[in-house]
């Protein structure tokens, strides 16, 4: 024996309606809490050289994903999201060097306000590589309307000019999992 329970609006105890169907079939849902919004995946187009061994903003340019129009794409490559609470942050970045045998480090940063708040290290050194990646995510508070976050780079090449490669091998995103 089944049972089917015929609704067009769910509630929470308070008469707040959590999400609603049309009867076709069609879901929206109306709270906030149960939205993983504001949201942004973006990816590099074009391959980005940094100074050799300096911490470097990474200017992820083409956004995949822009729930709220939180991340800035053109001038300052950063995600400031418009409400508050806590957001699943993701780096990924994939370093080139000059030449084989010459990468001998890299970083992946995740900055917050202009303070690092995660880093991913790979060392190199005792076999130099040509091509690296680092991978970095970070669970970060977000007051919503100040706070940002950006993605950072550092590498130690010793022809001194690596790059960042373009995507598929670099994205950075994240979105909301928890409400303030």
């Amino acid at each position: 024996m089944s049972s089917i329970i015929k609704v067009n609006t769910f509630q929470d105890a308070n008469g707040n309606a959590l999400f609603s169907s049309d009867g076709s079939g069609n879901v929206t849902t109306s709270a906030t809490g149960l939205q993983m919004t504001p949201a942004f995946d973006v990816e590099l187009v074009g391959s980005q050289t940094f100074t050799n061994n300096v911490s470097t903003k990474v200017q992820f340019n083409t956004e995949v994903l822009d729930t709220d129009n939180c991340y800035d794409s053109t001038t300052n490559y950063r995600f400031t999201p418009t409400v508050a609470g806590k957001y699943f942050i993701y780096l990924y970045i994939g370093v080139n060097g000059n030449a084989d045998s010459n990468l001998n480090n890299m970083y992946a940063q995740l900055k917050k306000n202009g303070s690092e708040i995660a880093l991913s290290h790979n060392n190199y050194n005792a076999n130099s590589n040509r091509f690296g990646t680092c991978n970095v995510n970070a669970i970060v508070d977000f007051n919503g309307s100040t706070d940002y976050v950006e993605a950072f780079v550092q590498g130690f090449d010793n022809s001194g000019s690596p790059q960042v490669e373009e995507e598929p091998y670099s994205r950075f995103g994240g979105y909301r999992i928890i409400g303030a």
